[in-house]
């Protein structure tokens, strides 16, 4: 079965609860539930939803909460800069350092699950992350101990020879395990 919506085409395979969603941007493979909304993106942004979307009646054979939760809970990494060197170093410096600690995180972390589900072939050119700030050194070092006291991997990067902690990045995590730890951060702008 197929139905042409107005970001590609849709196929649903009854037996297994499994539509497609094609378009030019990428292909998801989802299981979805009752409905779902799809909606076309626009070419300067994968994040920022286009102009047109539309509702498309999905398969209802599988509603289980386990299931739907997974679904929602995507696998994140957060790159927490320091706002004081955003504002005296070069930017390509700043970009940099969080560059370090970002691959950092992920490659000493290679063989956990999420950063393996995070970096898979199918997920590689659609990650997430989520680049927040804190003021200066004091509150880099401060989330750094609270990330470490509940448990959360990651990696505060310290830029040699000068021995300055610059910023740090997690591992990949599904969000709901750790976006508690930084709703107080602010956005990087």
């Amino acid at each position: 079965m197929a139905w042409a919506v107005s970001s590609g085409r849709f196929f649903l395979c009854p037996s297994s609860g499994l539509s497609l969603v094609f378009s030019s941007a990428r292909v998801r493979a989802t299981q979805t539930f009752l409905w779902k909304r799809v909606s076309r993106l626009s070419a300067r942004s994968m994040s920022q939803p286009g102009s047109a979307s539309s509702t498309v009646p999905v398969s209802t054979s599988s509603q289980n909460d386990e299931s739907q939760a997974e679904i929602a809970d995507v696998i994140v990494q957060y790159v927490v800069l320091r706002r004081d060197l955003i504002d005296t170093w070069p930017l390509g410096s700043v970009v940099t350092q969080g560059c370090h600690a970002s691959v950092s995180a992920i490659w000493s972390n290679k063989d956990d699950p999420h950063t393996v589900d995070y970096c898979s072939p199918e997920k590689i050119d659609s990650m997430h992350k989520v680049t927040l700030e804190v003021k200066g050194e004091p509150q880099i070092i401060n989330l750094s101990e609270k990330l470490t006291s509940g448990g959360i991997v990651h990696k505060l990067w310290i830029e040699q020879p000068e021995n300055i902690p610059t910023c740090l990045a997690t591992k990949p995590y599904p969000k709901s395990m750790v976006s508690s730890y930084f709703k107080k951060l602010k956005l990087c702008k």
